[in-house]
């Protein structure tokens, strides 16, 4: 009897030790990943301007007498870099700018701008070579392609928990009390002033830092491809308008070469034994025709023409616009410049409608120059977070160990906190193995080690 009056009743949530030990190592890893997304994501909100300002040298170019044809300005295009075949030609900005036509090379493409009148070639920039472009690549795979890539979703699905607790440790407790909650209290000493700091940042952008987490997945390498595993087997597939790692983006550059046309036998006989005599049969004459067609259109800029992989075949026109709630895709006959297909945002499935507003959203183009501001006001936030969380940390940490909390006596994990982390584990694969691995090195090494078992503040063996 006296066994039951004592029984506790099972806990609901998870106590306020346990997820500040979560909130703590969550921060430990992910918070150098952290101030280096919001550096090389402030710079990348702004690309439209930044790449308007570097290809000034070419938007203002002086153009007296007939134009050359498309046809001869890309052939151009394609002998300033051998080998290569037509891509993309781009619309210019304006009367006064140069074309620029990228053209592919194996998995290789390169920017070629060229005099509209002479034909004369004014610069061959290689794509990965183009600053906002490295930029990308810093950001969304630190340089290292698709390993670096899955090595920046761990670090944002470890900071989806880190902010998730933090709003959770931030919630206030105690009844009418706004210093430390909405404002930081400037004059209560170092230790709460960055307390405050921190934990009023977090008050500010934790929601919109969530937001910029979650829409910045579909580009990752591995929750990229397991999104459109998901919906293959939802029966929803498309293809995405976006790369999933450098690998994706090679597979794409690949894809749009033309296919070449195997001659036959009789064909063959005519050339000497050992020749290579395949050669791609796709015209670019059609190509004034169709841009007469595009061009009063007015599609939201930058837009993008293309030549079909076979001979015969539609080609396509689209916006590429970063804001993709604007864009259009086009097919066009090229006999006739006439548009056959038109696809705007609208009749796009729902998912692909939900993810690609997210994406413009996350790039700081779905609502203009607020939207990039709004960005970096987030990222200004986030930096703000970390070095005050470092600053925290460093002024209470104490000698001889690392500083994190120390477990409850007694572990008892609720049933709705192992829910929500096998929810989450499912919902970021990368978090769940990185949970699972993490916990098979704490048990089978991390507490058999006395030293570091108690220098990381590990529970006993």
């Amino acid at each position: 009897m006296s066994s039951l009056t004592t029984a506790q009743p099972r806990r609901i949530l998870p106590t306020y030790r346990t997820i500040w030990r979560w909130h703590f190592y969550a921060g430990l890893f992910c918070i150098p990943f952290v101030i280096w997304l919001s550096i090389t994501g402030s710079i990348y909100l702004f690309r439209p301007q930044i790449e308007a300002w570097l290809d000034r040298p070419y938007d203002d170019l002086r153009i007296r007498g007939p134009r050359a044809s498309l046809k001869t300005q890309v052939e151009a295009a394609i002998q300033a870099v051998p080998g290569s075949n037509l891509h993309f030609y781009q619309l210019p900005r304006s009367a006064r700018s140069a074309a620029q036509i990228i053209v592919g090379r194996g998995a290789n493409e390169y920017r070629v701008y060229i005099h509209p009148q002479t034909s004369r070639v004014l610069q061959v920039v290689n794509e990965d070579k183009r600053p906002m472009t490295v930029v990308f690549h810093l950001h969304g795979e630190l340089l290292m392609g698709d390993w670096g890539s899955r090595i920046v979703e761990l670090a944002a699905s470890w900071a989806i928990i880190m902010l998730l607790t933090g709003m959770f440790l931030w919630w206030p407790r105690g009844a009418g009390r706004l210093g430390g909650v909405l404002y930081p209290r400037l004059s209560s000493g170092k230790r709460v002033l960055w307390r405050d700091l921190h934990a009023v940042a977090g008050l500010w952008v934790s929601g919109l830092a969530l937001f910029l987490l979650f829409t910045g997945l579909p580009w990752a390498s591995s929750w990229g491809k397991y999104l459109a595993l998901v919906r293959t087997l939802s029966n929803t597939t498309s293809n995405p308008d976006w790369t999933m790692g450098s690998s994706s983006e090679a597979a794409a550059r690949t894809a749009r070469n033309p296919v070449l046309d195997v001659e036959t036998p009789s064909q063959h006989a005519a050339h000497t034994i050992g020749s290579v005599s395949s050669a791609p049969s796709i015209s670019y004459a059609p190509l004034d025709k169709i841009v007469g067609s595009v061009a009063p259109l007015r599609l939201a800029y930058p837009v993008l023409i293309a030549p079909p992989a076979r001979s015969g075949q539609p080609w396509t026109a689209k916006s590429d616009a970063q804001n993709r709630t604007v864009r259009v895709n086009l097919a066009i006959d090229p006999a006739t410049g006439r548009i056959i297909k038109r696809e705007n945002f609208s009749q796009l499935q729902w998912i692909d409608r939900v993810v690609e507003t997210g994406v413009a959203a996350h790039e700081g183009q779905l609502f203009g120059l607020s939207n990039q501001l709004l960005g970096v006001l987030t990222a200004v936030g986030l930096i703000l977070m970390s070095i005050s969380s470092f600053k925290m940390w460093w002024l209470r940490r104490p000698q001889g160990v690392l500083g994190a909390p120390l477990p409850e006596p007694r572990h008892e994990s609720t049933l709705l906190f192992v829910a929500v982390i096998v929810a989450f584990g499912i919902y970021l694969p990368m978090l769940g193995l990185s949970i699972v691995a993490v916990r098979f090195v704490e048990l089978l090494v991390l507490r058999r080690l006395p030293a570091t078992r108690h220098w990381l503040g590990l529970a006993g063996a």
